[in-house]
């Protein structure tokens, strides 16, 4: 079955939202936290380091696997709003 172009871009329009503002907040917690504000967030002490640190090393990659399974249920969502999904 083919889907209406309109649908297509609109699908693509909010599918290109949920990148940007996902990214943006990778960004956010790698850039940001880890060399930024890494001074300021270095006075907080999680397990002996400082949270600048905490983020520099391992925190932007939780955030960003968190991220990821995030993306999958808005896009999960997304499908279904726009008949995109194939349990159907």
């Amino acid at each position: 079955m083919e889907k209406p172009r309109h649908n297509a871009r609109v699908y693509w329009k909010q599918n290109l939202r949920y990148l940007i503002l996902l990214l943006a907040i990778w960004f956010l917690v790698s850039f940001g936290a880890g060399i930024l504000f890494k001074e300021e967030l270095n006075t907080i002490k999680i397990g002996g380091f400082g949270l600048g640190f905490w983020f520099a090393q391992q925190g932007a990659i939780y955030v960003f696997v968190l991220l990821i399974f995030i993306y999958v249920r808005l896009m999960n969502k997304l499908d279904k709003k726009y008949g995109y999904n194939d349990e159907d």
